[in-house]
Parts: structure tokens; C-alpha cells; sequence
């Protein structure tokens, strides 16, 4: 492995951890693997501390390719639970509203997913990481400022109902970069006349990586010792 001119290593992001968290972890190792006081390393596209599943990190030159690999279609399960929101739409914050789920069939869950397939506009959360005049929205968020962000269009290849146990539901998502499950749970909710908010999310693919094939934190200290290292040439 020549970490230095640039390897893909694909994880499994563990629970509560952040993605930052994740790439600090493994830059710390691949340096002291490697005997030097700097590299880079970056992952290609966020997951939140609550999900879990597949995270695509690259080291050394490699971190060129990131744009490229976050382009990659995504596929996640998602388990929402219906009747209630919370702020954050997952489990990060407390619930904050409850709605009545007596009118909600299974049949009615298939209807509504089937009007978010295909070309749809989406309204990130304000619990996210898309800047707002040069701000992260979650660091405003978290401050109890307004944030206002525009909807952005993305696209949704499938939405299976993978299990209907009312109030709950768990679907697997195939969607484009920038789509954010979380308010696709929100969107979900109000179309079925009620609210919705995520209590698990799992990436399970990014491109041709699947979450059986990636590294976990365990495994990592023992993979990366039976690595045989190599060096660019010209450093």
C-alpha cells in the first residue's frame, strides 16, 4: 500500500461517531504507520454521528479523487418513526411535535413513497453541513438561530418499503449525492398528512462498495499492521 500516493479505504462508520472523528482516527494510525508528522486524508461524503455504514476515505494524492466518488449513487435503510418530529429529524434532539398516525395504511406509505421517485427538490435540514454565509447550518442551528436554505434538486432512483409496523417504517433508499435521508423522513411524514423522524440510518452502498466489504475500527489497527508499506518516489 503506498498511502502516500493515495489509497481508497472504504469503513464502516461506527455509531455516534462523526466522519471527521473517523478520518482523524485513521490519518493518526497511517502516520505513525508510516513514520511522518503529516498526511492527507479525507472521506467523500458525510455521514451523521448517528448513522452508521459506509464511509469511502482517501489518503495522500488520492484526495483528488473525492469529487469524483462522492458523485457516486448511495444506497441506505432508513427506519423512521411516524407521528412525531423532532428538530433535528433524527434522534440528536428530543421530540418536539406529535401527530395523529390513525389514518396512515401500508397502502398509503407505498403511495406516497412512489412520489418520491425519480427528479424531486429537497430542503437540506437545518442540522446540516451546508454553509450559510460562510457558517456550518448545524453550528447555527445548534445556537438556536434561524436558518433559512434553499431547496436543491437531486435525484431518487428507488424507495423500497422494506417493513411496515405502524407508527414504524424502515425503506431502502438508492439516491443521488447531496440527498439527505433525513429530510426525506421530514417530507415523508408531511405527505402522509402527519410527521416523521429518523430513529436509525445505515449507508449500506456507495457505488460498487458494499458495507460487507469495509473495514471497521476493530479491524483496522490488524489490517493496517499487515500492510506492506511503499513509498513514492518523488515525496
Amino acid at each position: 500500500m503506498n498511502f502516500i500516493s493515495g489509497e481508497v479505504l472504504c469503513f464502516d462508520k461506527p455509531y455516534e461517531w462523526t466522519s471527521f472523528a473517523l478520518v482523524a482516527k485513521v490519518r493518526y494510525a497511517l502516520c505513525r504507520k508510516l513514520g511522518i508528522k503529516k498526511l492527507k486524508v479525507g472521506h467523500a461524503g458525510t455521514l451523521d454521528p448517528l448513522a452508521t455504514g459506509v464511509l469511502v476515505i482517501c489518503t495522500g494524492r488520492a484526495t483528488k479523487r473525492i469529487d469524483e466518488l462522492q458523485a457516486h449513487t448511495k444506497e441506505y435503510v432508513a427506519t423512521l418513526k411516524l407521528g412525531e418530529t423532532t428538530p433535528s429529524f433524527d434522534l440528536e434532539k428530543p421530540v418536539d411535535a406529535v401527530y395523529p398516525t390513525e389514518h396512515i395504511t401500508r397502502e398509503k406509505v407505498e403511495e406516497v413513497l412512489k412520489t418520491f421517485v425519480g427528479r424531486i427538490e429537497q430542503v437540506p435540514p437545518a442540522f446540516s453541513a451546508c454553509k450559510v454565509n460562510g457558517d456550518r447550518a448545524y453550528d447555527l442551528a445548534r445556537k438556536g438561530k434561524d436558518v433559512e436554505l434553499k431547496p436543491k434538486v437531486l435525484v431518487i432512483d428507488e424507495l423500497e418499503l422494506l417493513r411496515c409496523d405502524l407508527p414504524e417504517i424502515e425503506i431502502r433508499v438508492v439516491c443521488s449525492k447531496g440527498t439527505y435521508i433525513r429530510a426525506l423522513a421530514r417530507d415523508i411524514g408531511q405527505a402522509l398528512d402527519s410527521g416523521a423522524h429518523l430513529t436509525a440510518l445505515r449507508r449500506t452502498r456507495v457505488g460498487d462498495v458494499r458495507v460487507e466489504s469495509c473495514l471497521t475500527l476493530d479491524e483496522f489497527p490488524q489490517w493496517l499492521e499487515a500492510q506492506t508499506i511503499e513509498f513514492p518516489e518523488n515525496i
